[in-house]
């Protein structure tokens, strides 16, 4: 019997909370306005200090027709540098989270202690100081340029979050799948292969999804040691052009369009994986 009176019920189904909370239209509203805000903000603070915008010098940073003919810009450059450096380092993420992930769920004391001692060491080292640590400590050692140094800071930054979204989506396959597979002679590699990792997949898309978002997000940073991506090609274009707000408020824009392409695309494959009843 429900703990609710049934005249209720109807009410309850009209008004679905976190389906409000949770629609698009209303999420983009509260989005935008935000971004208002700050852009307002922005121009009262540039009036103040009699800033000259040149936003139609903007377009020269995305393409040119020249002699030779259509041209992309530096800006496009860049953001395909950084969504290869970001899936790159996404990719070893990936693999090394579930590694640590599955050392953590092993019975093995040696790579339980291994596993624990990579993430602790990880995930309280902030990741300005790993770039540093990967590229003027570990670089001159394993011959490593900053490009590589960058990817795998990234990666190992990464890998220790993606491991605990890893051990939790595995932990929420009901302990009954273990056993079925079990007992139809399955080894354990075999019941991860094709049984836990499956139906572990639906709860790991959205968690995944941000930390693929937070990839892209913090892949800006490796721009204190000059790594060609797009936040480095910002900072150059300022420091030639001195148009500090136009260029940062492009480049957020970019940033953002990218990230909301991406959730959107991941949104329609977790729907995929949506079981129907």
């Amino acid at each position: 019997m429900s703990d609710f009176p049934e005249t209720f019920a109807p009410r309850a189904r009209q008004w679905p909370l976190r389906r409000v909370l949770r629609s698009a239209p209303l999420s983009l509203v509260f989005y935008l306005a935000i971004v208002g805000g700050i852009v307002w903000l922005a121009l009262r603070g540039s009036a103040s200090m009699g800033y000259n915008w040149q936003w139609y010098r903007i377009p020269q940073y995305f393409y040119e027709i020249t002699d030779q003919g259509f041209q992309w810009g530096e800006i496009p450059i860049g953001l395909v540098a950084t969504i290869g450096l970001s899936t790159l380092a996404f990719a070893l993420a990936l693999v090394l989270g579930l590694l640590v992930a599955l050392l953590r769920l092993s019975d093995l004391v040696v790579g339980n202690a291994v596993a624990v001692g990579f993430l602790e060491l990880v995930r309280n080292t902030p990741l300005l100081v790993l770039l540093y640590l990967f590229y003027y400590v570990l670089g001159p050692i394993f011959s490593l340029d900053r490009y590589w140094a960058s990817v795998l800071c990234l990666a190992v930054f990464h890998a220790a979050l993606i491991s605990e979204i890893f051990r939790a989506g595995i932990l929420a396959v009901p302990k009954g799948q273990w056993e079925a597979a079990k007992s139809i002679g399955m080894t354990t590699g075999q019941a991860y292969r094709w049984i836990i990792i499956p139906q572990s997949i639906r709860m790991m898309l959205p968690p995944l999804t941000g930390e693929m978002v937070h990839m892209i997000k913090s892949s800006a940073i490796v721009s204190v040691i000059a790594v060609a991506e797009l936040t480095t090609i910002g900072r150059n274009i300022i420091s030639d052009t001195y148009m500090s707000f136009e260029i940062w408020f492009t480049i957020a824009a970019v940033y953002m369009v990218v990230t909301l392409a991406l959730s959107v695309l991941v949104s329609r494959l977790e729907r995929s994986f949506t079981v129907k009843r």
